[in-house]
């Protein structure tokens, strides 16, 4: 995958610069938005995503594939990997997925802190002619946060947590991971779940599952695109919970003896 950057000193938010050139139909396969600062960062569900200048990674991939992806978790699952692959090769132990779209750090014994986050969107989307904009953001040189985002979650920085490493080269190795696993949404399905699966740690953990209606509790068997997760209830029931309807997946703390 060839990548092409446009660069800005401020805008905002590097996926509305994306879905603008998609607007304007001069967008490619691979163009990459990255931005010095942002001014309407947006995470999922519409969080504000803190985008100080020159503190963190904000970019933005276009992908304009073929066809439609077996399922439009595809693009997030693959992008999360990449990120989560990059940071550590870049020298940062202890990193995991948290569902669906954080890379956080675990820093007993406080809670688990969010290092990047992933936002995957498309708008009136088209079989004929998909296209997706993959929206990346690192905390990467962070000295210290708001005391309002504090207060709201754990949040950390790469600096703050030992790896010193400039906006150029920490771009340029999640853009390698990136292209990397993307080539796993052409592969079998199995391949990006299990490598997934191997980001969040959640494999054979109680879990709760977040659905729209209920809460379910048991331990993680497997991950498919069209089965969605599969617990094992203490009953030793399998129950399916479809991948479109899961809004949180929370790793269960273990038991502890009194």
């Amino acid at each position: 995958m060839r990548f092409q950057l446009h660069e800005y000193e401020s805008v905002d938010s590097t996926n509305e610069r994306a879905f603008a050139a998609l607007a304007e139909g001069r967008a490619r396969h691979g163009d990459v938005h990255v931005a010095h600062a942002q001014t309407a960062g947006r995470g999922r569900r519409g969080a504000r995503w803190h985008s100080a200048p020159g503190e963190g990674l904000y970019m933005s991939v276009v992908l304009l594939p073929q066809a439609l992806a077996a399922h439009p978790a595809v693009w997030t699952m693959a992008a999360g990997v990449a990120v989560w692959a990059a940071l550590r090769e870049l020298g940062l132990a202890g990193t995991r997925l948290k569902w669906p779209n954080d890379v956080v750090v675990d820093r007993p014994p406080a809670a688990p802190s969010k290092l990047a986050g992933i936002l995957v969107e498309t708008r009136g989307l088209d079989a004929a002619r998909p296209h997706y904009v993959i929206g990346i953001g690192v905390n990467r040189a962070q000295r210290s946060f708001p005391p309002e985002l504090v207060r709201e979650r754990a949040v950390a920085s790469l600096w703050q947590m030992g790896v010193e490493v400039d906006a150029v080269p920490l771009r340029q190795t999640i853009l390698a991971r990136l292209a990397d696993v993307l080539e796993l949404a052409n592969q079998p399905a199995k391949q990006l779940t299990e490598a997934f699966v191997d980001a969040t740690g959640l494999r054979g953990r109680t879990v709760e599952v977040e659905m729209p209606s209920a809460t379910f509790r048991g331990r993680w068997a497997t991950l498919s695109l069209d089965r969605g997760i599969e617990l094992v209830d203490e009953c030793g029931a399998l129950r399916q919970l479809p991948l479109e309807h899961v809004r949180q997946v929370r790793e269960m703390e273990p038991a502890r003896d009194v």
